[in-house]
């Protein structure tokens, strides 16, 4: 036994979008047996494996056509009004688990564009937020994940932008001041979710209190990926799993202390998990 003093940060797991969906889910889960969910309920693989035992079966858009007189859980990422259109000309009963902050953009984006306003969302290509935010434009609005995707000297002088709810706050305000040193006009709406973007900074604290940190986070989870680089920029000694099967005995010496910590995507059983791991080494 290496004799590993293990903790796992608080202030990690789930963000109350993720636990409103997981727990809408449960309850569904727990009175019929099985439900439909469109998409990964979360980006986490062991989280969406617990509950597929449990009978959520996950679709994609292609399966949502064939569907018909079944209930549909919409995650918390949200859907574009198409789904929602399909949903009721296939008698599907939608669970919708949106995201309070997700919704409540989707619809101030709906409102610049019934203005006509020209719309710049800031956020990750063909991610499932964003897809959504796009629907409510029609798939007009311009998504970019990085200023320099843009051509600056071309662009509309006058331009609204918005950003998907789990981006950078700095990089945000970064691109707002971009914009304006070069002579564009920007109607900002920081739409970023701070219990999202917070975890940052805490995370930044919380990793500078230990010999070594071990990340837990899904391997498609956008989220863990930008926290993960977070937590080694301010402890070099930071490693990521998945699951428990993936530390490796050989990062820890002598009577270390250890951190444990995740994304908005990972479940605290999961990190119980690998803290139970550790401390058998």
């Amino acid at each position: 036994m290496k004799g590993l003093q293990v903790h796992i940060d608080t202030h990690s797991g789930f963000c109350f979008g993720v636990v409103y969906a997981v727990e809408m889910a449960e309850e569904i889960l727990d009175e019929q047996g099985h439900l439909y969910c469109l998409g990964d309920i979360v980006h986490n693989d062991e989280e969406v494996a617990r509950l597929a035992r449990r009978g959520l079966k996950i679709i994609d858009h292609g399966d949502l056509y064939g569907l018909r007189d079944e209930k549909v859980l919409i995650r918390a990422h949200g859907e574009p009004p198409a789904t929602y259109e399909l949903a009721l000309k296939n008698n599907l009963t939608l669970i919708d688990a949106s995201c309070p902050v997700v919704l409540k953009l989707q619809n101030r984006i709906k409102s610049s564009f019934d203005k006509k306003e020209t719309i710049y969302i800031y956020g990750k290509h063909g991610h499932a937020e964003v897809i959504g935010l796009l629907g409510q434009t029609g798939n007009k609005a311009v998504v970019f994940q990085d200023i320099s995707e843009l051509d600056l000297d071309s662009l509309p002088r006058n331009l609204t932008l918005y950003s998907q709810t789990t981006k950078s706050t700095d990089k945000f305000y970064e691109i707002n001041e971009t914009l304006r040193k070069n002579g564009i006009t920007v109607n900002t709406n920081d739409t970023i979710c701070r219990q999202v973007s917070n975890r940052d900074k805490d995370l930044r604290e919380f990793v500078r209190k230990y010999d070594k940190i071990v990340f837990v986070a899904g391997s498609k989870s956008s989220n863990g990926k930008v926290l993960f680089k977070a937590c080694q920029e301010s402890n070099p000694n930071t490693y990521f799993v998945s699951n428990p099967e993936q530390v490796d005995p050989s990062w820890f010496g002598q009577d270390e202390s250890v951190g444990i910590c995740g994304a908005t995507s990972t479940p605290m059983w999961l990190m119980e998990q690998v803290k139970e791991r550790i401390l058998t080494l």
